[in-house]
């Protein structure tokens, strides 16, 4: 199986992404990190501090990892902010792998602006951002995001944290066909299962926080996630059976005994 994921000038060994939100500390979120097997954490830098060595900080717990970190934009409203967001970032940091993210309906669906994230995007670009770019599950706004210069698309599964799956199976097989870039799917997987699906349907790996730092047992979930993906990446390569509306026979009907 091939499991590198190539997301511009970066190559990751895990097709899993994960999150750093809502875990009860930061231990916990290194602790089921790593269970996850991921090699790239999305933190929101205006949420999660990363940036002040003067108080604590999300960084200095992965001091000792091959993890990589990715800012997103979490937060932001349009364009001019997620630019500002990552240019401070990058200045801090060093930085230059991102998550683009620019929310229009902040206090219900969390849906992206995508119009907003475009714009950025094609800012962004030109300043020599690797971006990834959160949006909708719509396949002609996933091309316009690669023509603006994304270098992975990530089209939501369903609401963020709704933990509803994927909501329209199809659309993640038309973003397939409509960009050349890596889909990863982001935002609404729920359970293990859901990863996996999301992965035979052919995304190029899958991004969940919600379903792990929020489950029962973390750490547990992120196993769980690790082996879903890897599942689900098998499963794709080797092709499933088409679907027939009658049952066929697994046992040969010619050359039988009786």
């Amino acid at each position: 199986m091939n499991n590198t994921l190539r997301i511009g000038k970066y190559e990751l060994k895990s097709r899993l992404i994960v999150g750093s939100g809502k875990y009860d500390s930061f231990q916990t979120t290194l602790d089921a990190t790593l269970a996850s097997g991921s090699e790239l954490i999305t933190v929101a830098v205006r949420r999660v501090n990363i940036t002040n060595p003067a108080q604590e900080n999300l960084m200095s717990y992965f001091h000792n990892t091959n993890v990589k970190f990715l800012p997103n934009s979490a937060g932001c409203v349009n364009a001019q902010e997620a630019i500002t967001l990552f240019r401070l970032t990058r200045e801090a940091t060093g930085i230059d792998l991102i998550k683009l993210e620019v929310i229009g309906d902040t206090q219900k669906t969390l849906y992206p602006d995508v119009i907003e994230t475009i714009k950025a995007c094609e800012v962004l670009a030109k300043d020599g951002f690797t971006i990834m770019a959160y949006t909708s599950d719509d396949p002609i706004m996933a091309k316009r995001l690669e023509e603006a210069g994304a270098h992975a698309i990530m089209p939501l599964a369903s609401p963020i944290g709704s933990g509803l799956g994927i909501q329209n199976r199809f659309n993640v097989h038309f973003i397939k066909e409509a960009v050349s870039v890596p889909v990863i799917v982001d935002a609404g997987i729920g359970c293990a299962s859901d990863a996996a699906i999301a992965m035979e349907l052919g995304a190029d790996g899958v991004l969940t926080n919600t379903a792990i730092a929020q489950a029962k047992n973390p750490i547990q979930m992120a196993q769980a996630m690790k082996y879903a993906v890897i599942a689900g990446r098998l499963s794709f390569e080797a092709g499933r059976i088409p679907k027939r509306p009658y049952a066929t026979a697994s046992s040969p009907e010619t050359g039988m005994i009786f």
